[in-house]
């Protein structure tokens, strides 16, 4: 059995946490995961969106965190969807323009672009960054 994705149906009504080392090819793993819960919510229409914001976080996560060690946390909630990526490295994180020049720097941004919502909650362990949308 496959605690990520083979998961009994009363764990699909409210939401999904699991911790993970992720890697190069991570996000599409969990783009699989948000998938499977937005078709069971009835949000199959959040899918791009949110996708693309997810796979963000973890490219930041595989580039910024020692380990790269995280939780995501995936929840259905009144007004949509809030996924959390949570990592051990504090500091905010701030969706500015990069240069015209600069080949990265743009994952926050897209992320701002794409979503509702987003901030990051820092913690005593490091921080949370989280998006919503609405449905």
């Amino acid at each position: 059995m496959n605690d990520a994705t083979d998961l009994h149906p009363a764990a699909l009504e409210a939401g999904y946490r699991m911790g993970f080392t992720v890697g190069e090819h991570s996000a599409r793993h969990m783009r699989r995961i948000l998938r499977m819960f937005l078709a069971r919510w009835g949000l199959d229409h959040l899918g791009e969106p949110s996708a693309l914001a997810l796979t963000e976080l973890v490219a930041n996560v595989v580039r910024h965190v020692p380990g790269r060690r995280c939780a995501v946390l995936i929840l259905r909630e009144p007004y949509g969807l809030r996924v959390e990526v949570a990592d051990g490295v504090p500091g905010a994180l701030h969706a500015k323009a990069p240069a015209a020049e600069a080949e990265g720097g743009r994952g926050l941004v897209l992320v701002e672009g794409v979503t509702d919502r987003w901030g990051v909650e820092e913690r005593r362990d490091g921080k949370t960054v989280w998006f919503e949308c609405d449905a």
